[in-house]
C-alpha cells in the first residue's frame, strides 16, 4: 500500500523556519521555506534555514512550492535554498509574490524565482497533489490556508490564521466556506500553534484601530509609530488616521519602505503623494504635523527606532512629550533589550505606548476560541498542531482532546521525523530525515557549526588567552620571555603577577615537552601547552578562556 509522507523540516519545537514536505509515489510538494531568527545559543548568526539535504537528494520530484503568506517565517529561507532544489515552481499571492521577488534584489547571485500568482478560491494541479486555497484573516494581506487533496484523502492547512469579522482593509474571516471544506472528509487538520497558550479570542484590528485614534485625537506632538514592516493593514491605519488629523508622513527604515511601496502598487495600501515627506523636508513642520512610521520594536541595533532613541538619526530629532507607540508584540528572547529601548524614550521625557497598557497591537494568531472553533468547523478524524513550541503544540493537542478528537487521532510531532498518511491512518514513525538548523552568518550558508558557535560562546563568556612561543630549532630552548595577548579574560597590566606565572608554566611545559620527544613536535607541543594553561588559569582565575598556543620556529 502506497503511503503519503508528511515531514516537517522547520516549525515544530520552534517559532519560524516553517517547511513541510508532502511526498507520495516519488512526487514532492512542499509548504512554505522560511527561515528562523538567532537567539542566545547562536550568536553572531544572522538567521536560521531550514535543512533541505533531504530534498536537494530528491530536487527532480519537487512540483512546486505553495507559500501561506508573505511572512519571513514562511518565505525568507527562498532565496538560500531555491537553487538548492532544482529551483522549482513557486505559488503565491499577489504581495507575497512580490516580496518574494523584492527579496531577489539582495540576493542577485541566485536564479530567478518562478512565482506563480494564486488568489482567494485558486485550485492548482501538481499531481498527484491539487491544492485549493482559501483566504485566511492575519495580519498580512494575501494569506491562505491550504486544502490539499492527495491519494489518501483531504489535508486541511491553515496556515497561520486568527477568527475576525471585522478586519481593517482586509476581508473578514469566511466562515461560510470554512464550513464548506468541512462538510467535506477531512483526514488530517494541520492548524497553527502559535498562540495556543493564550486563553480566549484575539482582538479584531478594529479594536487597534479605535486605540490608534485616540492616541492622534491626544496626541499634541510629534508621534512614532514602530511596527514590523509586514503589517500592512496596520501601517494603512496610522497612514488613514495621519490624513485624516492633518499630519505629514515620514517612513523611515528600508524594508518598511520596501513593503509599503509594493502594497501602494498593488492597492493594498492607499495614501495621497501629498501626505508622504522625505526626511529632509521635516523641519519644514511643526511637532504636531507629524507621522513616523518606522521599524526597529525589537531594538534592533541599526533599525529607525534604535537610531532615533540614540539621537544618531540625522532627520529625526525627539522632543519631550513626542509620543512613540510600539505596535508590535515582543519576539521572545528580546524581552530585556526592548525594555531598555523603551527607557531610552522614557529617559527623554516621551509618551511611551505599548499593548500592556493600551490596544495598540493584535497578534495574527488564532488563540484558544478560535482554534477550538477551527477545529469544529473541520471535524477531522485526525489533528496536527503545527507552527510553535513545543508546549504550543501540546496546549493545541488538550484543546483538541476537548473538542472530541480521540487522542491516539492527534498528532505531536518533530522536525524531521516522518509522518506516514493512508486512507485509514495517520501516525508518526520512528524513521527521521536531517533537519538540523543550517546558519546564515554574513554570506556564508551552512559553513558555522556546533564546534564555532561553542568557540564564540567560550569567546563572549571567557574570552581568549593567545601565547606567541619562540623557539630555536637548533638549541630547542625559548629564545625570548612568550608573547601574551588577552582580549576578553584579563587586562594585562593589573596582572603581572599571574602573567609572570604562565611564563614560568610555559617554559617548563616546552623543557619538558622538547626532552620527552627529543623534538621540536608542534602539534603535539601546541596540544599540551593548551591542557596545561588552561588547566593552570582556570585554577587561579575559575574561568575558562579560550587558549591559543602559537609555536614560532627559528
Amino acid at each position: 500500500m502506497k503511503k503519503l509522507k508528511i515531514i516537517p523540516l522547520g516549525g515544530l519545537g520552534e517559532v519560524g523556519r516553517n517547511m513541510t514536505v508532502f511526498e507520495y509515489n516519488n512526487r514532492i510538494l512542499l509548504i512554505d521555506a522560511g527561515f528562523g531568527f538567532p537567539n542566545e545559543n547562536t550568536p553572531g548568526i544572522d538567521y536560521v534555514l531550514p535543512n533541505t539535504n533531504y530534498l536537494r537528494k530528491r530536487k527532480k520530484k519537487i512540483m512546486g512550492i505553495v507559500l501561506t503568506h508573505a511572512h519571513y517565517d514562511h518565505i525568507g529561507a527562498i532565496p538560500y535554498i531555491l537553487d538548492r532544489l532544482g529551483n522549482p515552481p513557486l505559488y503565491a499571492s499577489d504581495i507575497t509574490r512580490e516580496i518574494v521577488l523584492q527579496r531577489e534584489d539582495e540576493h542577485p547571485h541566485q536564479s530567478t524565482a518562478h512565482i506563480h500568482k494564486v488568489k482567494d478560491g485558486s485550485k492548482i494541479k501538481l499531481p498527484p497533489f491539487e491544492v485549493e486555497f482559501f483566504h485566511q484573516c492575519h495580519n498580512i494581506p494575501g494569506s491562505f490556508g491550504l486544502v490539499i487533496n492527495t491519494p489518501v484523502g483531504r489535508i486541511v492547512h491553515t496556515g497561520d490564521f486568527k477568527f475576525d469579522e471585522t478586519p481593517v482593509n482586509d476581508k473578514p474571516t469566511n466562515f461560510k466556506k470554512l464550513k464548506e471544506i468541512g462538510q467535506k472528509d477531512v483526514l488530517l487538520l494541520m492548524s497553527d500553534s502559535t498562540d495556543a497558550e493564550k486563553e480566549g479570542h484575539s482582538l479584531s484590528e478594529k479594536k487597534i484601530a479605535e486605540s490608534l485614534k485616540t492616541i492622534f485625537e491626544e496626541s499634541e506632538q510629534k508621534i512614532i509609530i514602530a511596527s514590523f514592516s509586514s503589517l500592512i493593514n496596520r501601517l494603512q491605519q496610522a497612514i488613514s488616521y495621519a490624513e485624516e488629523f492633518g499630519r505629514k508622513i515620514l517612513i523611515a527604515g528600508r524594508s518598511m519602505q520596501k513593503n509599503i511601496e509594493i502594497a501602494r502598487d498593488l492597492g493594498y495600501i492607499k495614501v495621497k503623494p501629498e501626505s508622504l515627506i522625505k526626511p529632509q523636508e521635516l523641519k519644514n513642520y511643526d511637532d504636531n504635523e507629524l507621522l513616523v512610521l518606522c521599524t526597529g520594536t525589537q531594538a534592533e541595533d541599526r533599525a529607525a527606532l534604535m537610531r532615533i532613541a540614540n539621537n544618531n538619526d540625522r532627520y529625526i530629532n525627539v522632543r519631550k512629550g513626542d509620543t512613540v507607540v510600539f505596535s508590535s508584540s515582543v519576539i521572545p528572547g528580546k524581552e530585556d533589550a526592548v525594555q531598555r529601548l523603551k527607557d531610552k524614550f522614557y529617559h527623554q521625557k516621551l509618551d511611551v505606548i505599548h499593548y500592556d497598557m493600551m490596544d495598540v497591537h493584535a497578534g495574527g494568531h488564532a488563540q484558544q476560541e478560535e482554534l477550538k472553533e477551527m477545529i469544529d468547523i473541520m471535524k477531522p478524524e485526525y489533528f496536527m498542531p503545527i507552527h510553535g513550541y513545543y508546549s504550543m503544540l501540546v496546549r493545541h493537542k488538550k484543546l483538541a482532546i476537548e473538542k472530541g478528537i480521540p487522542k491516539d487521532n492527534i498528532i505531536i510531532a518533530e522536525n524531521g521525523q516522518v509522518i506516514e498518511a493512508t486512507e485509514n491512518k495517520v501516525q508518526t514513525t520512528d524513521k527521521k530525515v536531517a533537519s538540523q538548523k543550517v546558519l546564515v552568518d554574513g554570506l556564508g550558508i551552512g559553513d558555522v557549526g556546533e564546534i564555532v558557535l561553542r568557540d564564540r560562546k567560550i569567546l563572549a563568556q571567557d574570552g581568549i588567552f593567545v601565547i606567541i612561543v619562540t623557539i630555536d630549532k637548533k638549541t630547542k630552548k625559548i629564545t625570548t620571555s612568550p608573547d601574551i595577548i588577552s582580549r576578553g579574560f584579563i587586562y594585562l597590566r593589573q596582572s603581572k603577577k599571574l602573567l609572570s606565572q604562565v611564563r614560568n608554566k610555559l617554559k617548563s611545559i616546552v623543557d619538558s615537552n622538547i626532552q620527552q620527544n627529543q623534538k621540536i613536535n608542534e602539534k603535539d607541543l601546541k596540544g599540551e601547552i593548551q591542557e596545561k594553561i588552561s588547566n593552570f588559569l582556570f585554577y587561579k582565575t575559575k574561568r575558562h578562556p579560550m587558549v591559543l598556543p602559537v609555536i614560532i620556529k627559528v
